[in-house]
């Protein structure tokens, strides 16, 4: 069996709301087949008061093993670095007291959401409590833990970034430890069974993409990353390969991808369905393509827009359907 211990520090509680949104299978159902106990949650669990507390010193002391422990929010590290500025009632510590008291207990830590890994949005607008991530200070990695910190089992910190990050990539990822495999992780410690992949892959506006055919607006059909601040070329995550209740995404929805995965995607210095340009040309390209071959290749697709492709571009639905062609 293993324990699973799940705290949450300075966040909206976003990234529980979507766990529970899981599906094949839902998280009860995960935690079952995975033969995972959960120790406690603090939303989801029945235990509060003196029984929370004595789960809480019971792992803390050692007298029940702790295999897993998920941190969903930014440790606020303020005033002064006492972390006062988050207690956990009751006990009269600090939640970040409570954390570094029970990460070294743990064989593997998770932090759920980019605010348990980096620091996100609790971090955002000058970050007066002094927020950080759990292994990250944004994109530095020295944020609650030193750089050097390893759980239990020797691994650093696993980062299951987005905000709130996709449930399919937290029970994939309990799932893996819970069986004792590996979460192989890429440069900023997030699993790379998601990070492998750019958010492009599998975007129902690819086709507007490769023609440039951009919307001017977010009621209109066409590629969001001329104008709308759509970065998706260049943020990791399957969300349209993997969609959201088996449908969903935001750029399913008419939304730009924001980059939410990433480290300070939260401060981006211009709205977010704003695309920054020089001499109108976007400053964010797609991951690993020279600019000048990007250019040249844009140029290339908008003279060869097909008419129905720029039309619904434009449109806030299609208003002109593809050719029928007939069989010889």
């Amino acid at each position: 069996m293993t324990t699973l211990l799940w705290l949450q520090a300075s966040g909206c509680g976003g990234c529980t709301m979507s766990l529970l949104c899981a599906e094949s299978p839902g998280v009860i159902e995960m935690l079952e087949d995975a033969g995972i106990r959960l120790l406690w949650h603090p939303a989801l669990s029945l235990a509060t008061g003196a029984e929370a507390r004595a789960i809480l010193d019971d792992v803390a002391e050692g007298r029940v093993p702790l295999d897993i422990l998920c941190v969903e929010g930014a440790i606020a590290r303020g005033p002064g670095g006492t972390g006062r500025f988050q207690m956990l009632s009751g006990t009269g510590q600090s939640l970040m007291a409570w954390v570094q008291r029970l990460a070294p207990r743990a064989r593997h830590v998770v932090a759920v959401g980019t605010c348990a890994a980096y620091g996100g949005v609790t971090a955002a607008g000058g970050n007066p409590t002094d927020a950080v991530g759990l292994h990250y200070d944004g994109a530095h990695p020295d944020g609650l833990f030193a750089p050097a910190w390893r759980s239990g089992s020797g691994a650093p910190v696993v980062n299951v970034a987005g905000c709130p990050t996709h449930p399919g990539w937290v029970t994939e990822t309990l799932m893996l430890l819970a069986a004792g495999e590996p979460v192989a992780l890429d440069g900023y410690g997030r699993p790379r069974f998601y990070a492998d992949h750019l958010v492009h892959h599998g975007c129902p506006k690819n086709e507007f993409y490769e023609y440039k055919a951009s919307a001017r607006s977010l009621s209109e059909q066409g590629c969001m990353m001329e104008n709308l601040g759509c970065i998706g070329t260049q943020a990791v995550g399957d969300c349209n390969i993997r969609p959201w209740n088996g449908e969903g995404s935001c750029t399913r929805g008419g939304y730009p991808c924001i980059n939410c995965t990433a480290p300070q995607f939260e401060d981006p210095a211009h709205a977010f369905v704003e695309t920054p340009k020089i001499a109108g040309i976007p400053v964010g390209l797609p991951t690993d393509m020279p600019k000048a071959w990007f250019m040249a290749l844009a140029s290339l697709s908008k003279a060869a827009t097909p008419p129905r492709i720029d039309r619904n571009a434009h449109a806030d639905r299609v208003v002109v359907p593809p050719t029928l062609r007939k069989p010889r």
